[in-house]
């Protein structure tokens, strides 16, 4: 790994890379943008650049190969503190009496499984479901540990994954450790709901907005990562991540499974079946059902994928309303039902569902009840479609 494996945000490496180099490193950063941006891909490149004892500061970043970068993949480097919202089960040890030492080995066992997700994918941003946010216990063990200098270099860093989860008291806390920051510690905020931040802490971060991959980006990391996949499904697999490396990388593992057979012209077919039965007169119960339905039987992936497919299907139609000879379409072949729904609903509500389908995919994301998402989603599209 080296800031070369970057994906995108080449203006945003260019600073950090800067900053490193020259000695010039905050105290802390806050890393924005939309989830799946890689905004926790590059904090650890950041922390492997500060821990990888072959390259030192070479402008290149980390070389990938030492025992520290090793670690780093691990998640196991001791230099580097990883926090993202766990349940408080994890933090009351396991000499506690039986019930509840059998709740924490059940909770490790969650938390490690989404550990393996992370190391798997480094775009993944584990939460486990019970969680309640990060909470006061984890932000005092942070600030006992920052008490010890690093094992090797001049800097530790703690990563804070969705910060914006911040519980109240933990936010307080955190926030004594900003404004007398020890300075062998590099804090890194990362957060794609920045404005739920105190306002005092991110006062005291350097601010790293981050945006959304484009397809151009995205298509060509792609076809470098994974050659066995077909130039039409690969297409496919850009058009449904929507500029998330996150969601990409998951559909590209999916097609490792022995037997995998591409699922999103499925998902994309029961996701019409369901918006024609919320615009139908009459019908706007089976709508429900059906997201009922889908909530059953598709993972959470696939509902993302699944609204993912509906979003991506009204943008063909608002491009075919305003240019009946648009080309570019996200779904080349249903060109002809594009050009239907195109003519029927002419003045879809696009802004207003986008942000409906970004705060649905965002919720099903952070764990939140998939009926009650799904419900929310259906009640709120259809208004918005007839405009």
């Amino acid at each position: 790994m080296s800031w070369n494996t970057v994906i995108g945000q080449q203006q945003q490496v260019r600073v950090l890379r800067s900053a490193l180099l020259g000695g010039r490193l905050a105290h802390a950063y806050l890393f924005t943008g939309p989830d799946g941006a890689g905004k926790e891909m590059v904090a650890f490149e950041l922390a492997k650049a500060l821990s990888c004892t072959s390259s030192g500061t070479s402008p290149e970043g980390a070389c990938g190969l030492c025992a520290d970068c090793r670690e780093m993949e691990a998640l196991l480097h001791p230099n580097v503190e990883y926090l993202f919202p766990v349940e408080s089960a994890l933090l009351e040890g396991s000499d506690s009496p039986k019930k509840d030492n059998r709740k924490f080995t059940e909770a490790k066992e969650r938390y490690d499984t989404l550990l393996e997700q992370k190391k798997a994918n480094p775009y993944f941003t584990p939460c486990m479901d019970r969680s309640m946010g990060i909470l006061t216990e984890q932000v005092i063990q942070l600030q006992q540990k920052a008490s010890f200098m690093p094992r090797e270099g001049s800097r530790k860093v703690f990563i804070i994954s969705q910060a914006d989860r911040l519980h109240p008291s933990a936010a307080n806390k955190l926030l004594k450790l900003l404004e007398e920051p020890p300075p062998h510690i590099l804090f890194i905020l990362v957060s794609s709901r920045p404005e739920s931040l105190l306002p005092t802490i991110r006062s005291r971060c350097q601010e790293i907005i981050f945006q959304r991959i484009p397809e151009r980006e995205l298509r060509s990391w792609m076809e470098e990562q994974r050659t066995d996949i077909a130039p039409d499904e690969r297409e496919s697999i850009v058009k449904a991540s929507r500029g998330s490396l996150r969601r990409a990388w998951e559909l590209m593992l999916n097609r490792m499974e022995p037997g995998f057979e591409p699922a999103e012209k499925a998902i994309r077919t029961k996701a019409l079946d369901y918006l024609r039965s919320i615009l139908m007169a009459g019908h706007f119960h089976k709508a429900i059902l059906s997201a009922e339905e889908q909530t059953k039987n598709l993972s959470r992936q696939e509902l993302i994928l699944f609204i993912s497919s509906i979003l991506l299907f009204l943008q063909d139609a608002m491009h075919r309303s305003i240019n009946p000879a648009f080309a570019n379409l996200n779904n080349p072949d249903i060109a002809d039902a594009v050009d239907r729904f195109a003519r029927n609903f002419p003045n879809p509500d696009l802004m207003a569902i986008s942000t409906l389908a970004e705060e649905s995919i965002r919720s099903l994301e952070r764990n939140a009840g998939s009926l009650l998402v799904m419900a929310a989603f259906t009640s709120q599209l259809r208004p918005l479609i007839k405009n």
